[in-house]
C-alpha cells in the first residue's frame, strides 16, 4: 500500500460531533493510517486545521495547539516554493481552487498516489494522484 495524503476535512470530522457516524469513520481511518505509518499531512493542513477548529468548531486555541501535536504523528510535508508553483500550474490545467491545487501538489511532491478528501471529485485523477472521498467509499 502506498502513502495517503490526508486533507484537513478528515481531521475536522474526527473532531466534529455534528455527525457521529462520520466522526467514528474518520477516527478509525486516521488511526489505521497512523498505525501503518502511511499517512502524510502538509503544513497547509496544520494551518487549515487550526483555523477551522477554532473558528467553526469553537475549540480553545490552546487545545487546538495541543491537537496539532497529534497531526505530527504523521509524515509531515513542508510546503515550499516549487510546490506552490506546481499548484499554480495544476489550478490552471484542472480548474480547481488554489488551496485544492496545493493539496494535490503537496501529495504528489511527498510521493502519495492517493488523497483522502471531500473537497475534490471522487475518483478524479490529477497529475497521477487519485482523489478518494473515504466517506463515499464505505
Amino acid at each position: 500500500m502506498s502513502k495517503i495524503f490526508i486533507d484537513t476535512n478528515m481531521f475536522i470530522y474526527a473532531l466534529d460531533q455534528a455527525d457521529l457516524k462520520k466522526q467514528a469513520l474518520a477516527r478509525s481511518l486516521l488511526k489505521s493510517l497512523q498505525e501503518s505509518r502511511l499517512g502524510v499531512v502538509s503544513t497547509q493542513v496544520f494551518q487549515e486545521f487550526f483555523v477551522v477548529a477554532t473558528s467553526k468548531l469553537k475549540v480553545n486555541t490552546q487545545l487546538a495547539k495541543k491537537m496539532i501535536a497529534y497531526l505530527a504523528n504523521y509524515e509531515i510535508f513542508t510546503v515550499d516554493l516549487p510546490t506552490i508553483k506546481q499548484a499554480i500550474d495544476i489550478l490552471s490545467a484542472d480548474q480547481i481552487s488554489f488551496w485544492d491545487a496545493l493539496i494535490v501538489s503537496s501529495a504528489k511532491a511527498s510521493g502519495c498516489q492517493l488523497i483522502w478528501t471531500e473537497d475534490l471529485n471522487h475518483h478524479q485523477l490529477i497529475k497521477g494522484v487519485r482523489i478518494e472521498n473515504p466517506f463515499l467509499a464505505q
